[in-house]
């Protein structure tokens, strides 16, 4: 395994910090109720060091690291995913083995990444689309999750001396996997839409439902 070269340790480590200080900055904990945030936000959570080290747990190293991100941010919103994938990379470099600058570079491109593009893919299409359901189901659900997931592995092989293999020499592989995730996440948001729509922080039904017609 190639080890990361100090500068590609001080880029992760400054995206993360950046990122993680403009989360801060917003304090999105303002927004929870007395009861704290959903269990299933917990959940995911709970799920990301163990999807971010698939290839360590499963002992396969072109084995492709599910991301979870995308939908973490349409559900908790950005500055409270990013916020809490923190911890989840620490977990991930413990409970992993994998190296502190391996984890970190994980929290990039299988975290910060995707999340922030998640984001910008979501405001480009409020920006420009109509503002309907079926437009933030396949469009933030899946389109979007898909893009952010595609540009984000394309920018972790592109980058100068990767440590971990499932993110560098198995980018045809995170090519398959981001359409599974995508997928996955797509049918997660349409059925939280249709039964849970509280629970997607990026949802409201004022902005994507249709006014009823007036009598």
């Amino acid at each position: 395994m190639e080890a990361a070269s100090p500068l590609a340790v001080v880029l992760h480590a400054t995206i993360v910090v950046a990122a993680a200080g403009l989360a801060a900055w917003t304090r999105p904990w303002r927004a929870l109720g007395p009861g704290g945030p959903p269990w299933p936000w917990l959940a995911l959570f709970a799920l990301l060091p163990l999807l971010w080290g698939l290839d360590r747990h499963a002992g396969v190293p072109l084995l492709p690291a599910m991301s979870g991100a995308p939908l973490l941010a349409l559900m908790a919103g950005w500055p409270l995913a990013v916020l809490a994938m923190l911890p989840a990379a620490v977990v991930t470099a413990l409970a992993g083995d994998v190296g502190a600058a391996d984890a970190l570079q994980r929290l990039v491109w299988l975290g910060v990444a995707p999340a922030t593009l998640t984001l910008a893919i979501g405001a480009a299409l409020r920006r420009w689309l109509p503002k309907h359901l079926f437009v933030y189901i396949l469009g933030r659900g899946f389109l979007g999750t898909l893009a952010a997931l595609l540009l984000s592995s394309a920018a972790a092989a592109l980058a100068a001396s990767p440590a971990s293999p499932a993110l560098a020499d198995a980018f045809p592989a995170r090519i398959l996997a981001a359409f599974g995730e995508a997928f996955l996440t797509g049918m997660a948001t349409s059925i939280l839409v249709a039964f849970r729509p509280e629970w997607l922080a990026t949802y409201t039904d004022r902005l994507y439902l249709p006014p009823a017609p007036r009598e």
